[in-house]
Parts: C-alpha cells; sequence; structure tokens
C-alpha cells in the first residue's frame, strides 16, 4: 500500500501506550492495534480527528505516502 502508517513512531513521541490511546480515542485496542500496524485498509475521518487530538499532532505526523508501493494496488485495479 502506498500510504504508510506511523502511528507506532508518534505513540513512541509522546510516550502513550496503546491502551492509553485506547481510553482516550475510544477505539478497541484491537482497532488501535491493526491501525498501528498497517493493517486497516481505510480510516474514517472521525477517529484520525480523534486520534491527532489524543496525540496533539498533525494527520501528516502519523499518514506517509510512499511513491512506488500503490503498483500491486494499480494492478488490482486493472484487472477488475
Amino acid at each position: 500500500m502506498a500510504i504508510i502508517v506511523r502511528l507506532d513512531r508518534m505513540m513512541a513521541d509522546r510516550k502513550i501506550s496503546l491502551n492509553d490511546l485506547s481510553e482516550k480515542v475510544g477505539i478497541s485496542i484491537v482497532n488501535l492495534s491493526n491501525l498501528k500496524t498497517g493493517k486497516v485498509k481505510a480510516i474514517r475521518f472521525s477517529t484520525l480527528n480523534r486520534i491527532c487530538k489524543a496525540l496533539k499532532c498533525q494527520p501528516g505526523d502519523i499518514l506517509e505516502y510512499a511513491e512506488g508501493n500503490d503498483e500491486e494496488e494499480e494492478e488490482n485495479v486493472e484487472n477488475d
């Protein structure tokens, strides 16, 4: 996927645990863990908003576009 989730880095910078962030944001630990490890395909803006508020950061601090990592997805779109 072309979007890389850097939530783990932001959490480490802010010294906040998965449990603490889960409580502050109101997301289950499992869902937050899946987001942290990049196992999700989408995120709601409302969720992103709550994460940014809890971590006092910008969306660009936790989401990064990496050019060249989206070739597989482009092939899937072309094959549909």
